[in-house]
């Protein structure tokens, strides 16, 4: 199923970004910070959906409540013409290894326990 969305998601941001014109120069911040904000819920919602913890509205809510406030950040920084949106990128950015190392620890452990099963199994089959 996520494999499914995964595929979905990039067909379609591959014709989009095919037919539609270049972002503007202004607008790559907002882009930017957008999306390191949604990469940072997706792997969350791939640490808790393997945590066995997923729950869908809590996916969504996060999902656009973080994009948006860090494009509301970079827009208040715009403003006041400080870098505001950096706070935002090392907090999703930190967050996203943190996700990063629970999902690669899990697929070790998970690939672990089956190599050791593996050798129990070939070790009773001997005797």
């Amino acid at each position: 199923m996520i494999i499914l969305a995964i595929c979905i998601g990039c067909v379609l941001g591959a014709i989009i970004g095919i037919n539609l014109p270049m972002i503007p120069y202004s607008y790559s911040s907002y882009l930017a910070i957008s999306i390191v904000a949604a990469l940072d819920s997706v792997l969350g919602g791939i640490t808790s959906t393997l945590n066995g913890k997923f729950n869908f509205k809590i996916f969504v809510s996060g999902f656009f409540g973080n994009a948006i406030l860090s494009i509301l950040l970079t827009y208040l920084g715009e403003k006041l013409n400080v870098d505001i949106y950096v706070g935002a990128v090392v907090v999703f950015v930190g967050r996203m290894f943190n996700n990063l190392g629970m999902i690669r620890r899990y697929y070790i452990d998970k690939w672990s326990n089956k190599k050791s099963e593996e050798k129990i199994s070939t070790e009773n089959k001997a005797k």
